[in-house]
């Protein structure tokens, strides 16, 4: 008599048969499903677009800060320079005084032409000579003679030879009493052997004639020469030759 198999024995008889390979198949479906879900559970943690995730390697994110709308900017009291000067008024200009009418120069007079006159009327004695020395018979030697030697009497009046103002009077231990007229321009003229009292005093204006002294024996240096003036002119401190200055006889 055919006993009929119990189910546990169809079971073991399915899982040792064809079930066996059934079971496998589902377990490696099982398997596949829970990866898959497992995956799609990490995609949609990361981002839902896959393309959206950087394929690889390291990314540098610069956050810029939004500025938070609701802080009110900080503004400093203090104007800025340019504003403060331009707050200032311009100052007020003070009216200037009137420029004064500028004084007129005076017109300088015109120089006046030196005229010259013989201070003595008497003949040359000794003439003028820097460049050839001349034998003088009072030192014994022979020397230069800057002046002219005019033969006049004692006590002859002695004039000046032109206008000019008198800058010195003395006793020269060679030549005597002597006085100096300024004739402008570096032109000076010298008058010596004069008697010892002049009849002008320094600082006085003096013209063309003007009596400055009188004919004396006051030069030891011409005292062996007849009575006589002695006359010189120097032009910047250089004697000159009076016979170019003055007139003809």
């Amino acid at each position: 008599m055919n006993r009929k198999p119990s189910i546990f024995e169809k079971i073991a008889d399915f899982v040792t048969g064809k079930g066996f390979y059934l079971i496998v198949l589902a377990c490696v479906a099982a398997i596949g499903l829970s990866g898959f879900v497992l995956m799609r559970s990490v995609q949609r943690g990361l981002g839902d677009d896959p393309e959206d995730q950087p394929a690889g390697g390291s990314a540098h994110i610069v956050v810029t800060p939004t500025p938070d709308a609701t802080r009110r900017p900080q503004y400093s009291a203090a104007p800025s320079p340019s504003a403060a000067a331009s707050a200032q008024p311009s100052p007020t200009p003070s009216p200037s005084a009137a420029p004064e009418p500028a004084a007129t120069p005076e017109p300088e007079p015109a120089s006046v032409p030196l005229v010259f006159t013989w201070p003595v009327s008497g003949a040359v004695i000794v003439p003028f000579s820097v460049d050839v020395l001349a034998y003088d018979e009072t030192m014994g030697d022979w020397r230069t003679h800057s002046g002219l030697d005019i033969a006049a009497d004692l006590d002859t009046r002695v004039l000046c030879t032109a206008a000019g103002t008198v800058s010195a009077i003395y006793d020269d231990p060679l030549m005597g009493t002597t006085v100096i007229v300024e004739h402008g321009s570096g032109l000076t003229s010298l008058y010596a052997n004069l008697a010892d009292t002049p009849a002008v005093q320094v600082g006085d204006e003096v013209y063309t004639g003007t009596i400055v002294g009188a004919v004396g024996d006051t030069a030891p240096a011409e005292s062996g020469r007849a009575s006589h003036l002695h006359f010189a002119l120097y032009q910047d401190g250089q004697a000159v030759n009076p016979e170019d200055y003055l007139p003809e006889k």
